[in-house]
């Protein structure tokens, strides 16, 4: 079984939880990816003032008795629901109350986790932070890769089998994402589908000279970018995709038929002017499938 992760192995997935419908579908998908992998599950709930939150704000012992007990009944719910996502496997859970602020918290947990998973929207409620602003936030700064689940986990058998999107941008930094995407698409024994845009413009229908070359080039381009993990992945069928758009835009498209999206943190190339920072961050607020961002380690 493949894994990915440069963590310490039994590095779990952590999965951040406030009590919204769109956090309840996370820690289900992440029980999911958790038991694929064999990894480890840690459930966790911040009850921390969000930063700036009230200035010189205390505590009364009752409102942190309170907290606590509603921090419990989130993580509490949120296990019930993890384990009903996999019935009869064997998942272990861990849960936890917090009272960081969740932002700069999660970043840190992100140092020692394999995953960490987020809702795409929060309830916004003023002792469980914004789990929408916090998904951009551990997108950009996690030091492991960050699942953002929106309000479909995509655990039905029919989701199952829709093929895993990765962006290419041509680029070294989006290797560690055509990686994660190849060992994803192994594990869940469905095909991969590789888009390449060459153009941060959409809809350009007007051949300009030398149009066929650079096509051609960025075909190649793809092709060069895949080969080594077609020969370690021989089990995962591969689409390559090379389209004149946008990348956000064909990322789109794509995506409305797989189970799950795959970008780098950052990127350029093949994607032009557009960085694949702003595309992955528009992303985010879009796509309808869980889609991973995978942090590179080369420099910009």
């Amino acid at each position: 079984m493949a894994d990915y992760s440069a963590q310490a192995p039994g590095s779990p997935v952590v999965v951040a939880v406030d009590g919204s419908a769109s956090a309840y579908q996370a820690a289900a998908w992440a029980a999911a990816t958790a038991v694929a992998h064999r990894w480890p599950l840690h459930i966790l709930v911040s009850m921390g003032l969000p930063e700036g939150y009230g200035p010189g704000l205390t505590l009364s012992e009752n409102d942190i008795e309170y907290m606590n007990r509603d921090g419990a009944r989130i993580v509490t719910e949120a296990a019930r629901i993890a384990r009903v996502a996999v019935p009869g496997e064997e998942l272990r859970i861990s849960t936890e109350v917090a009272f960081e602020e969740v932002r700069p918290m999660l970043v840190e947990r992100s140092r020692s986790a394999a995953m960490m998973v987020v809702g795409r929207r929060g309830i916004g409620a003023f002792r469980r932070g914004l789990l929408g602003s916090v998904s951009t936030a551990v997108t950009r700064h996690a030091h492991c890769p960050v699942a953002v689940v929106h309000d479909i986990a995509g655990l039905t058998e029919d989701w199952k089998t829709r093929p895993v999107l990765v962006g290419v941008d041509g680029s070294e930094n989006s290797r560690p994402a055509i990686e994660l995407a190849f060992a994803e698409a192994s594990l869940r024994k469905v095909g991969l589908i590789a888009l390449h845009t060459w153009s941060d413009s959409t809809g350009l229908a007007v051949p300009l000279p030398g149009w066929d070359a650079v096509r051609e080039s960025e075909h190649v381009l793809l092709a060069e970018q895949l080969a080594g993990y077609r020969e370690r992945y021989p089990d995962v069928t591969v689409r390559r995709i090379v389209v004149c758009d946008r990348p956000a835009r064909a990322l789109l498209e794509e995506s409305a038929d797989a189970q799950l999206l795959v970008v780098g943190s950052r990127g350029r190339g093949g994607f032009a002017t557009m960085t694949l920072g702003s595309t992955s961050n528009s992303l985010l607020h879009s796509v309808k499938c869980p889609m991973i961002v995978v942090r590179s380690e080369v420099a910009p």
